[in-house]
């Protein structure tokens, strides 16, 4: 209902920073700042930054009750709309309608402005009458034309003009009966038009009877009548009866629920209570306010509270305390007293022990508590603790809670710390407007003074600042964060509001200034019936009864208001008198109190005198209200007074005594200071003076301190005086002492008795004096004479004026070299060096030549600092700058004569960003690629450099795609965890015949290669890429390849013939080493077929079969070692993928734009493979391998063929053995022996027959060659199938050869059976013959015990186990007897080898499983 204009925040007030100095004396700053702060009524004190104080209240028990603020009634205006519509409202709810507010232009229509505009038009009627409607509505504001009148007049009507003919005080009369008019009574009430105010005109029946047919039961109080029932009603109030057109105004309808007539409704215009702040009904503790405080903000403004700035939360206060609408309620927790629940600050109580600087808090002026008993304070002599005055009160608000205008008691001081929280926002009138703000405030919200005439001191109400500052009051604010004072003075209305969850205390303080103001403040109590808080006239006699321990100043300020208060007692004491009263007693009031020794009138506390009767003994008034004591004679009342007439002048004598001591040794120190030469005093007289003062406690103003520095430096002159006599030399005079020193050195004013004239150091004196002049006035200071002159001053023993001067152009001229000197070389001038020269000077005495030296340094600092800048944001910046950008910056930045390094930074990026694009447009340009590796180091360099390189994006997708091929063609041909590189699998091999760990292997093959250094310098596989990166000629790394694949052939070669030369060394066959273990032959060993090198079986991993699949253990790879061709790690590195996978892998090498030494060997095998291909196919077409192949598919056939027949015998042998073993299975035994005839007959064998059993060493059939090829062809073959070996491709021709010469020669038993024959005599006969070895036989009994265990062995563990048990079963007869029957076999076959007679004797399992 209001629009209410943006808040615009009112000028701050004064903000003080004291020195630890100022600091230390709180009132005498307060004092000191008085006269600026005063202007504004408030102030904020910063104390110094080291200056805060613990937090002393104990939290877990400090628990309070808050205030419930409603937001809408603390703004005046806005209360008083609010009154104004619930007197509305309630007239029409009594009235049986419901209010609704009716809406114009959008908004709600303000019914109390527009109330106050037609009343101050002339009222309703005159509006109407003279049409001034359409001022109304300009006056509203609304805009011209629009029937905006005419709109208004209708509301006003329907509304507000019943309510005001209501408050007019109109009532119900009762006139006499007309019967001329009683045939149109019935006519005239029906016509709302034709009703006037009540009583205007009769229309109630009079007092003579009428007979009438019918007597009604109800009749209308207005017309008299009881026709038209339904027409009338019935108060709920009062049972009175009234037509609805009789009402005013008339009610088209009977209302609906309850309803009151007239009289009843008269209840609306009774007065309305005092308005006051509720109690909260909740306790609450800090922490639960808090979180209640910190909840309701951040959902308010929805932003966390350290976020919400205070101008918003100002702008919203003052919005929501001006509206009607929105309904905001707070809590307040106001004036706890710090007596009940403890201050914030330390408190020496005794109860709780001070630890660290409490302490020193607790003692200090501006702790709260000590503040209002200092001893220049005033309230320090009332002896009761002042809730509020002189006990602190503490205060805990929340978002939004306020404090109104107001003015402290007695219109004291008031000083308010925030402890901790969000600020508090203050605003401030000061002393010399608060009539104006209390005039402004009565006159715009003139409704709330009339029922409250006291309202300003009740704390309630609040005005919007901007709506005072209109009417011409000046107003402050200031925010008032943690840590801070805020001072109020005398007489200055505040009010204010809180930002957030905070903590605060306050207190109040008089001092000396203050007494005048208080006594003004009693004279206005008196005008306003108050109360006053204490007697000012009890303390201003109290301090006068003990004047020595006033301060002079308060003393002085005693005395003067004690003059003030005698002369008004003595004119009101004798007005008394004059009008009667006779009689008077003396009476102690200090002994009575307060609420007894109240004036009935005034309510002002007496203590000088008070009227007493004896009708009222009780009773009293101040002399001011003599005459409204009672009605008794004035003879018969009696005066009380405290004090005589008489004791008054001694009382004012020791408090003038007091002030004036201090006058008249003010008035000595004064003229000691002014004295001139010729009455110049003593140093004994000054040192009594300011003994004096220090006993009499003094304040220490300027005359004080002025007093102590003199007699300091006249006690300083005297013992220099000594100093020369002692040293039998003459010294100088005062007199010249005046002459050579400034007349300010009020020192020399004084009479020192060693005075003596010295003419040899007068004339040293005058000397130095006239070359110092010289020098101080050169033009540009001379340091090494300014040194020089020192020198000599230095060694006059007299205190010379010119020698700090000369220290301070020393400094300079020091100063102003050494800027010389950087400003010769310029990369020694750092920004460092620049802004300790500008700090130094600084601190130097201004000078002409040194100010335009420090802006020539300002300048360039400035210009160095922005251009330093400028570079690291370049350098720093994402996304990078371009050449371009960096090249202009260099460029204007090179003319700063100033060591920049981040300018320099810049500059070496972007000269590293020119090379590094040079290099990569050489590379791009070039005839061939380049290599990963160089692309690689060329990426790294670019992305370091903080610089936009426009080629950078291109090299990392080229990068990115070569290093993605490489390891595509590495998880192709590597192995898992494989320790060779993809370019050593690659390359031709160099380390054949090397042995050892990857360490050693490396430096034996880099040792071989120095030894046979020429061609391609290839300083290991490992190092080949640095070698194809030198060679960028392809047709030379082709040549490279070609002699290192001859020399693997080679090196193949010496390699296999050096192996099968081992087998020669029978004899010492324990000496020689085999394997990657480089140990002596033992177990189970292979023998590889490129290298033709033996491996043990341990060492080695296992070949797979046909099936892919791996053998377990090594008689499963002897039973299939037919299919299985074993290659040793050293000749098989790679996973050998088919060729077509690798021409895949080049099809994608050639959309490369990268060389890679991988690409380049996987080239060169590529072709060493197709090569060899060829040859091989040329080789396989031959008439004689072709029909050799042919034969061996018709073999391999019939291998199928026999491998299905076993595996079918051995699955029905197994039925069988369970069906015989379970007679429940006859029948399916049976069907088992018909599928087995059948099969049989049908392979053309009628009867199966039991394989004979053969020994794990000894292969499944000895056949003899299938195959028989010339000479020259098997020789060309195995050459082939070396070369094929050697390479890591995957061929079928490989496979095809292979086959050929397993073909051609027994089976491959050999390749690990000749280990163990080399260890023995060679028999004439096989070894595994069952006559020959006892073995046989122990293994067969053995393998049946084994095989008739239940549960049958499952694993190598469970079998070893078992072998090992059984074969402790065995009788040892058994043995004996094989054993026994080999004499014949010996006889036979010569010697028997004694080591496996040995073995087996000892441990035969054991020896079998070593072998096995």
């Amino acid at each position: 209902m209001s629009d209410f204009a943006e808040f615009v925040p009112p000028p701050e007030c004064p903000v003080f920073e004291p020195s630890w100095e100022d600091f230390s004396d709180p009132l005498g700053f307060i004092n000191k700042i008085r006269p600026i702060a005063e202007r504004t009524g408030i102030c904020k004190i910063r104390p110094p930054e080291d200056w805060a104080p613990p937090f002393a209240c104990d939290v877990r028990n400090f628990r309070f009750t808050p205030r419930v603020q409603r937001l809408n009634e603390l703004e005046a205006l806005t209360r008083v709309k609010l009154n104004f519509l619930d007197q509305i409202a309630k007239f029409w709810e009594l009235q049986g309608s419901r209010l609704r507010f009716p809406h114009v232009e959008r908004k709600i229509l303000d019914l109390y402005q527009l109330s106050k505009i037609v009343s101050s038009e002339g009222g309703f009627e005159t509006v109407c009458k003279e049409k001034r409607w359409s001022k109304v509505a300009s006056r509203m504001g609304f805009p011209p034309g629009k029937g905006m009148g005419s709109l208004l007049r209708s509301h006003f009507e329907r509304i507000l003009y019943p309510y005001e003919l209501f408050q007019s005080g109109a009532t119900l009369t009762v006139s006499t009966y007309c019967p001329t008019h009683a045939h149109n009574n019935n006519r005239e009430i029906k016509e709302p038009k034709t009703l006037h105010i009540f009583g205007s005109v009769p229309k109630m029946v009079g007092l003579e009877i009428v007979p009438i047919p019918q007597i009604d039961l109800y009749m209308c109080l207005m017309c008299g009548r009881g026709d038209e029932e339904d027409r009338l009603l019935l108060c709920d109030g009062c049972d009175d009866s009234y037509h609805t057109f009789c009402l005013i105004p008339p009610l088209q309808d009977v209302p609906k629920g309850d309803w009151r007539c007239p009289k009843c409704v008269a209840e609306c215009s009774k007065p309305r209570e005092a308005f006051g702040f509720e109690q909260a009904v909740r306790e609450y503790t800090l922490q639960s306010f808090g979180e209640m405080a910190d909840h309701f903000k951040s959902d308010y403004f929805n932003m966390p509270v350290h976020m919400v700035p205070t101008e918003l939360v100002e702008k919203e206060f003052w919005r929501l305390v001006s509206s009607i609408e929105e309904d905001v309620i707070v809590e307040y927790g106001a004036d706890i007293s710090s007596k009940e629940v403890g201050s914030g600050f330390p408190v020496r109580d005794g109860k709780r022990r001070l630890l660290g600087d409490q302490e020193e808090y607790a003692n200090s002026g501006w702790n709260l508590n000590n503040m209002p008993v200092l001893e220049q304070s005033v309230l320090t002599h009332i002896n009761v603790d002042i809730s509020g005055m002189k006990v602190p009160w503490l205060y805990v608000g929340m978002c939004f809670s306020s404090f109104c205008w107001h003015i402290e008691d007695h219109w004291s001081y008031s000083i308010n710390f925030l402890h901790w929280g969000e600020p508090k926002t203050w605003y401030g009138v000061p002393a010399h407007a608060a009539e104006q703000l209390e005039s402004v405030m009565k006159k715009l919200a003139p409704e709330l003074f009339d029922s409250q005439p006291d309202l300003l001191h009740q704390l309630v109400t609040i005005m919007n600042p901007n709506v005072l500052m209109e009417h011409g009051v000046p107003v402050f604010r200031t925010n008032q964060c943690a840590g801070e004072f805020v001072v109020t003075f005398p007489r200055a209305y505040h009010s204010g509001f809180n930002q957030g969850y905070n903590f605060a205390e306050a207190v109040n303080f008089c001092t000396a200034d203050w007494l005048p103001m208080g006594r003004q403040c009693v004279a206005h109590y008196r005008r306003l019936h108050r109360y006053c808080v204490f007697s000012h006239e009890e303390l201003l006699c109290k301090m006068a009864a003990d004047p020595e321990s006033l301060d002079v100043e308060l003393a002085a300020a005693v005395f003067r208001e004690m003059g003030e208060m005698m002369e008004e007692e003595t004119r009101l004491r004798k007005s008394v008198q004059e009008m009667g009263v006779l009689s008077s007693e003396q009476e102690v009031f200090e002994l009575v109190p307060d609420d007894e020794r109240q004036c009935q009138k005034c309510k002002t506390t007496c203590f000088l005198s008070a009227l007493t009767c004896p009708c009222s003994p009780e009773r009293l008034v101040c002399l001011h209200h003599a005459k409204e004591l009672c009605d008794c004679p004035l003879e018969n009342k009696c005066l009380r007074y405290r004090y005589d007439l008489e004791e008054f002048p001694s009382m004012l004598y020791g408090v003038k005594s007091r002030a004036q001591s201090y006058d008249t040794w003010a008035k000595r120190v004064t003229e000691a200071l002014a004295a001139d030469h010729k009455n110049k005093k003593d140093l004994i007289e000054l040192k009594v003076l300011l003994e004096d003062a220090e006993d009499r406690k003094y304040p220490e103003n300027s005359l004080f301190r002025r007093l102590r520095e003199m007699v300091k430096e006249a006690e300083t002159c005297s013992s220099v005086a000594q100093l020369l006599l002692s040293r039998k030399q003459r010294h100088r005079s005062v007199e010249y002492k005046i002459h050579t020193h400034t007349h300010t050195h009020t020192h020399t004013l004084l009479l020192c008795h060693t005075e003596v004239y010295v003419p040899e150091l007068l004339e040293n004196v005058e000397d130095f004096h006239e070359r110092a002049q010289v020098a101080l006035a050169d033009e540009l200071p001379d340091s090494s004479k300014l040194q020089a002159l020192l020198d000599l001053g230095g060694g006059l023993d007299v205190e010379l004026p010119e020698l700090p001067r000369l220290k301070q152009e020393l400094q300079q001229a020091r100063w102003l070299d050494e800027v010389m000197t950087d400003d010769i070389i310029p990369h020694r001038v750092t920004l460092e060096l620049m802004k300790r020269l500008i700090d130094s000077g600084v601190g130097l005495a201004p000078h002409h030549a040194v100010e335009k030296a420090m802006t020539e340094l300002q300048e360039i600092l400035t210009v160095s600092e922005r251009w330093e800048d400028k570079a690291r944001a370049c350098l720093q910046a994402r996304p990078r700058h371009s050449m371009l950008t960096l090249e202009s910056i260099v460029v204007e930045a090179r003319n700063i004569p100033a060591y920049l390094p981040n300018v320099l930074a810049l500059r070496e990026a972007l000269h590293k960003a020119k090379e590094w694009s040079a290099k990569v447009d050489a590379i791009q340009t070039g005839s061939n690629y380049a290599y990963l590796e160089q692309l690689e180091s060329l990426l790294a360099r670019g992305r370091s450099i903080p610089v936009r390189l426009d080629p950078l994006p291109q090299v990392e997708s080229q990068v990115a795609s070569a290093r993605a091929w490489r390891e595509r063609t590495a998880r192709t041909f590597l192995k898992k965890n494989s320790t060779y590189t993809l370019l050593q699998v690659l390359s031709p091999r160099v380390d054949i015949g090397i042995y050892g760990n990857s360490k050693g292997k490396r430096k034996r093959v880099k040792e071989l290669l120095e030894k046979e250094r020429g061609g391609m310098d290839l300083e290991g596989l490992s190092d080949l890429d640095e070698s194809y990166e030198d060679a960028c000629d392809p047709a030379t790394v082709v040549a490279a390849f070609k002699s290192k694949e001859q020399k693997e052939v080679e090196a193949i070669h010496s390699l296999r013939a050096a192996n099968l030369a081992k087998m020669a060394m029978s004899d010492r066959i324990e000496e020689v080493k085999f394997c990657l273990c480089r140990k002596t032959a033992s177990g189970f060993m292979l023998q590889c077929e490129l290298c033709k090198d033996w491996f043990h079986g341990a060492c080695v991993p296992l070949p797979k079969t046909g099936s892919q699949k791996k053998l377990m253990g090594t008689a499963g790879w002897q039973s299939n070692s037919k299919e299985a061709k074993f290659l040793c790690p050293l000749c098989q590195r790679s996973r050998r993928p088919r060729l077509e996978t690798i021409l895949s892998l080049l099809v994608s090498l050639q959309k490369l734009p990268v060389r890679l030494p991988e690409g380049e060997a996987l080239q060169c095998l590529t072709e060493r493979a197709m090569g060899w291909q060829d040859r091989a196919r040329q080789a396989l077409a031959t008439d004689e391998l072709s029909s050799a192949l042919a034969k061996l598919s018709v073999l391999s056939q019939r291998m199928v063929e026999q491998a299905a027949r076993e595996k079918t015998e051995k699955i029905i042998n197994a039925e069988l053995q369970k069906a015989a073993a379970n007679p429940d299975l006859q029948v399916r035994d049976e069907w088992c022996r018909m599928v087995l005839r059948a099969m049989y007959s049908e392979f053309g064998d009628s009867t199966p027959r039991k394989q004979p059993r053969k020994t794990p060493l000894v292969p499944r059939s000895l056949e003899p060659p299938v195959l028989d090829l010339s000479p020259p062809a098997k020789a060309q073959l195995e050459e082939l199938m070396m070369v094929g070996d050697l390479l890591e491709v995957s061929l079928d021709e490989t496979q095809h050869i292979w086959r050929i010469l397993e073909a051609t020669h027994p089976p491959s038993e050999e390749r690990f059976l000749q280990v163990m024959e080399l260890k023995m005599s060679v028999l004439p006969w096989p070894a595994y013959s069952p006559d020959m070895s006892p073995i046989e036989h122990v293994w067969n009994a053995l393998d049946r015990r084994v095989q008739l265990r239940v549960p049958v062995p499952d694993n190598v563990q469970q079998l070893s186990t078992a072998v090992e048990e059984e074969w402790d079963n065995i009788p040892q007869a058994t043995i004996n007897s094989l054993i026994n029957t080999m004499q014949r076999c010996h006889a036979a076959g010569g010697k028997w080898s004694h080591q496996i007679l040995t073995g087996f004797m000892i441990h035969p399992p054991t020896y079998c499983f070593k072998y096995l």
